[in-house]
């Protein structure tokens, strides 16, 4: 996640100790041949602003977390470049004298250690904390496979709910036919037996009718 901003990383490293060599070495020389020098640091420096503002767009780019690390160790590193400068400007303002020479050589190499000794320290440091935050970021990702999983399982256990759901819904789908079924036969029974009383009522009216006429032949006789 952080490939690219490793890569400008290694390139400043490296390029900042090189320019503080040839600080060390520039405050050695005199004449034409330390101006060279000094032109050839300049250089360096810009390109170390380049790398510098490369790093802050590739850590602005990258996970909150990861981000705050990231932009701490280039606050670090602004530093580091900014007593890179101030000592090429000392190295380019001194004097052409032996003595001066002799004190700037002295400060340039007591300067030089102390940078490195303390880019060491804070590349360790920082270092440190960047394992840190790939652990927790590590934490995370194992966090975020657990919760999808877990999504997983829940997605299919509601796939299984629905699939019951829609069996569900066919089976009342196919009972509501069967009751229509029973309905329609209910109603013609009901039909039928409305038909077998009004046949019974006018056979029953009938033999009513005839049993009367029956009495009253006998009768009249």
């Amino acid at each position: 996640m952080g490939e690219v901003f490793d890569g400008y990383e290694r390139q400043y490293c490296e390029l900042s100790a090189n320019l503080s060599k040839k600080c060390t070495t520039a405050s050695l020389l005199d004449g034409e041949q330390k101006r060279q020098q000094i032109s050839e640091i300049k250089a360096g420096l810009d390109e170390a602003d380049s790398l510098i503002r490369k790093m802050d767009l590739e850590a602005r780019g990258l996970q909150p977390n990861v981000k705050a690390v990231l932009l701490a160790k280039l606050r670090e590193y602004k530093s580091d470049l900014n007593n890179l400068k101030s000592e090429v400007k000392r190295i380019a303002s001194a004097n052409s004298n032996q003595a001066a020479r002799d004190d700037l050589l002295e400060s340039g190499m007591a300067d030089a250690m102390s940078v490195s000794a303390n880019q060491r320290a804070r590349l360790m440091m920082s270092t440190d904390r960047l394992n840190q935050s790939s652990d927790r970021i590590k934490e995370s990702k194992r966090t975020m496979l657990e919760t999808e999983e877990l999504g997983v399982s829940i997605l299919q256990d509601l796939h299984q709910q629905r699939q019951s759901l829609l069996h569900a819904n066919d089976t009342l789908h196919g009972v509501d036919d069967n009751v229509s079924r029973s309905k329609k036969i209910l109603t013609n029974m009901s039909r039928r037996m409305s038909r077998n009383k009004c046949i019974i009522g006018s056979i029953i009216a009938v033999l009513v009718v005839v049993i009367a006429l029956i009495l009253y032949f006998k009768l009249s006789k």
